[in-house]
């Protein structure tokens, strides 16, 4: 793919450069991220970023679609919370890039994820067919043509299982889930792409050798997410998982505990309750260094909720043992 477009525009044009349009959440732009990566463009990338309306009402009108959401609820004309290096995705201002530049600097890639960037990436292709090439991951939901390549997780492709088809109303199944075999612009994945390749890995475990080093082996990483529309965290799981870890404490040199934005706090108080004072246990408070991906590099072994397959699918790339708590039917642990 890096080397030449499909579909007829301009084989022979090398892409040297790359646009990503994320959608504010890192579960969704670390896949982009992670293509860019290995595609060897990082560097020769910019992020841009579609935003919705937030705060009061606005939370609750997420199943809106983009553009009805922002009729409604149009943002205010001095927006905060997009950084200097993040723009926003525009479709026509990028688009027009793609196309004023692609003389001197050739194709222009542009990878997007995540339900909201969809109406962006799909009319980048349609005002600039000739100058870019669009990588939509994770299914769209919508006719893959739009695309030049869709890359998504089997379990995301093919249809429900007879018990999910039974949550979806008949009318909309053929909407929620797609036909198969799928066409020749389908990459299906077993897991999520991600950004935790070898290079990366190698700097961190060089960033944090020396707080993670020294630390009694093996080292467990607990990593946990949060609800899933499959995928429950009431006060039952928090106690499961906390009476799962003591029962394999023993066996551990220290375990570290990492939660996540979308953590419940009736969750996350269950085990600070249990661990805080135990000294073989360290709970990550969410202040200073995100240590993810340290503990991605320097862990011997894992316990993941099954609410992300991101987190679950970075953890199997390291090769070491994981262990997911949580299934995506329900709260139950499994060891």
């Amino acid at each position: 793919m890096a080397e030449m477009f499909q579909g007829g525009v301009h084989r022979a044009s090398r892409i040297r450069r790359a646009v990503v349009i994320g959608n504010g959440f890192a579960g969704a732009e670390n896949q982009s991220i992670g293509l860019v990566r290995a595609l060897g463009l990082w560097g020769r990338q910019s992020l841009h970023r579609v935003t919705r309306p937030r705060g009061g009402i606005n939370e609750w009108l997420h199943w809106l679609p983009l553009s009805l959401h922002r009729k409604f609820m149009p943002l205010p004309a001095k927006r905060t919370g997009l950084s200097s290096d993040v723009l926003e995705a525009d479709a026509k201002q990028i688009a027009e890039m793609a196309r004023q530049t692609f003389d001197i600097d050739g194709p222009l890639l542009v990878v997007a994820s995540g339900r909201d960037t969809i109406p962006v990436s799909s009319a980048i292709k349609h005002l600039a067919p000739e100058n870019v090439f669009v990588v939509q991951i994770q299914h769209p939901r919508s006719h893959l043509n739009r695309f030049d390549l869709v890359i998504t997780p089997r379990h995301d492709y093919y249809p429900l299982t007879p018990e999910g088809q039974g949550q979806i109303p008949w009318f909309l199944q053929r909407w929620i889930t797609p036909c198969e075999p799928p066409g020749s612009n389908v990459v299906l994945t077993v897991g999520a792409l991600h950004q935790a390749d070898f290079t990366a890995l190698r700097n961190a475990a060089s960033s944090w050798h020396a707080e993670l080093a020294p630390l009694p082996r093996p080292l467990l990483v607990v990593n946990i997410g949060g609800p899933a529309r499959n995928c429950s965290y009431g006060v039952d799981l928090g106690k499961r998982l906390a009476a799962m870890l003591q029962n394999v404490l023993w066996s551990c040199g220290c375990v570290r505990i990492s939660f996540s934005r979308r953590t419940p706090a009736k969750l996350s108080r269950i085990l600070m309750k249990e661990f805080s004072t135990n000294p073989k246990v360290y709970i990550w408070d969410g202040e200073g260094r995100n240590p993810h991906m340290g503990h991605l590099a320097c862990a011997d072994a894992f316990v993941i909720t099954a609410d992300s397959v991101s987190m679950l699918s970075e953890a199997c790339s390291t090769g070491l043992p994981e262990l997911p708590a949580g299934t995506r039917s329900g709260s139950t642990i499994h060891w």
